[in-house]
């Protein structure tokens, strides 16, 4: 009986998905077929389509996967401390290279996990004035960040990146 939690369907999931996250290091989402997922992950077409609906759905699921293990990686450190907290998440994302870097690839996902950390900054540094405005800049802006240094090889220290970040909201006050 294939009910939704047996080991074979996880299995088969898992091989798609390792698969999946192979391919897209070196193609982008519409050059990856079925066929080529299939073929390489030693599966039948029927086995990928009992999972997914198609790439997109792989995609979608490999998202929000990929942002749940975010979210725990950005919640392990103490974000209320702002130089140790960016420092320990520059130290995360240069550890976890290929994650990330296929995390923004998948999509231009946000860095949603610290809004909390962003609007308490947000709160300190512009009494509350367009908080929707500034954390969404901010956002952005991290984005834009992290994604630079992730394209260069991470070749600034994690210590670097914190500063250049800090230095951002230093004259705020």
């Amino acid at each position: 009986m294939n009910t939704p939690n047996n080991k074979r369907k996880k299995d088969s999931q898992e091989k798609i998905e390792k698969t999946f996250l192979q391919l897209i290091q070196k193609k982008n989402i519409n050059e990856i077929s079925v066929s080529t997922i299939c073929e390489i992950a030693k599966l039948n077409r029927s086995t990928f389509y009992a999972n997914y609906f198609d790439v997109y759905d792989l995609v979608e699921k490999v998202k929000l996967r990929m942002a749940d293990e975010f979210a725990e990686i950005m919640f392990s450190f103490n974000s209320k401390q702002d130089a140790n907290g960016y420092l320990n998440m520059f130290k995360q994302i240069k550890e976890n290279q290929i994650f990330f870097k296929t995390y923004f690839k998948l999509e231009d996902i946000s860095i949603s996990p610290i809004t909390q950390h962003n609007t308490e900054m947000a709160e300190k540094y512009y009494n509350n004035e367009y908080i929707d405005y500034h954390i969404e800049f901010f956002r952005a802006g991290l984005n834009a960040i992290i994604k630079k240094w992730l394209n260069t090889g991470c070749k600034e220290s994690p210590e670097e990146m914190s500063n250049i970040l800090i230095t951002e909201y230093k004259n705020k006050n």
